[in-house]
């Protein structure tokens, strides 16, 4: 099995490459970014990193070969390939200007990856995460199920190491659901939450339980202020999550964010639901029972989504 990561020379990317590797489940991990340039010296971080990735295996007992480049005719077949180039948001840059940027790279870097790997599935991690998500679905012309986002496995391992901490017990045993646009929008459901199959609500007062809902919405915004860029390593195992479920055809149910036209009472619109994932990508849409409240939060949610995938088609005039 043959997986590929773009981006790889930056902190998500070498994460998911090394993430993959580790799990062992995979023939070979390529790793994809470009060459970089300082005055007369020429630098190929996704080679580097791989090389110090592939020393790792020894260590970590793992043979999953981990191959840096710069040549995409290198992701010939691969079986996914997961997306995480793209630039961070800097000061001074507006909301469109990262919309802009963002998707060309995306965009660029699908046509790259289907010229030599048609029947490939894509993982985006990139953001703006929903439009980007829809950009890589347009460009690529794949299926539906084989075309998702990484958020909702980031969101709630948020969620749940937050209520392990507050608990003082081992995250394993703590089950969660999001729903949503990845963000502030997102839908977190204390009432899915679970501790060793006993409801959340059993063991943290609805208002303390209501403020670890909040930190979990803006885990993201936490990370980027203690550490003054986003964050890579959580990130970077919950795509690899994704990838094994794939690959080994687990049949795991995880939030993604994946197309959905009706379920919910959302139409043509990609956004974080629960699925199952395994052999050839999204198997199936999970429609759980919401409350009222519950499905007019993920309804606003998915207006947010759609106001910014509108004014994303308003920008690039399409």
């Amino acid at each position: 099995m043959k997986v590929t990561v773009v981006g790889a020379g930056g902190n998500v990317g070498s994460t998911v490459a090394l993430s993959i590797a580790e799990r062992d489940f995979a023939k070979e991990v390529i790793a994809v970014d470009l060459e970089r340039k300082d005055g007369d010296k020429t630098f190929y971080p996704s080679k580097g990193r791989a090389l110090d990735q592939w020393q790792v295996s020894p260590i970590s007992l793992f043979d999953t070969r981990v191959k840096g480049t710069t040549d995409y005719a290198d992701t010939a077949n691969s079986d996914v390939c997961v997306i995480t180039a793209g630039v961070p948001r800097r000061p001074g840059m507006s909301r469109d200007d990262l919309l802009s940027i963002n998707a060309n790279i995306v965009e660029s870097v699908t046509k790259q990856l289907v010229k030599y790997s048609p029947d490939t599935i894509l993982i985006v991690v990139s953001n703006p995460l929903d439009v980007m998500v829809q950009v890589a679905k347009d460009a690529s012309g794949l299926p539906y199920e084989k075309v998702m986002g990484m958020a909702g496995i980031l969101d709630t391992a948020r969620f749940r190491a937050f209520i392990a901490e507050e608990l003082d017990v081992s995250p394993k045993d703590i089950q969660a659901l999001l729903m949503g646009g990845h963000g502030d929008t997102m839908v977190p459901l204390p009432r899915f939450t679970t501790l060793s199959g006993m409801p959340i609500t059993h063991f943290i007062k609805e208002e303390r339980l209501n403020e670890i809902v909040d930190r979990a919405k803006k885990g993201g915004g936490e990370l980027v202020g203690l550490m003054g860029t986003s964050a890579w390593y959580a990130p970077g195992s919950a795509s690899a999550q994704m990838v094994e479920a794939i690959l080994l055809d687990q049949n795991r149910i995880f939030p993604v964010c994946a197309h959905i036209d009706g379920q919910y009472g959302v139409d043509d619109l990609y956004i974080g639901v629960p699925v199952k994932l395994g052999k050839g990508g999204i198997k199936e849409v999970i429609e759980v029972d919401l409350t009222p409240e519950e499905k007019e939060l993920l309804h606003q949610s998915a207006a947010a989504v759609r106001g910014t995938l509108d004014d994303f088609k308003k920008l690039m005039n399409k």
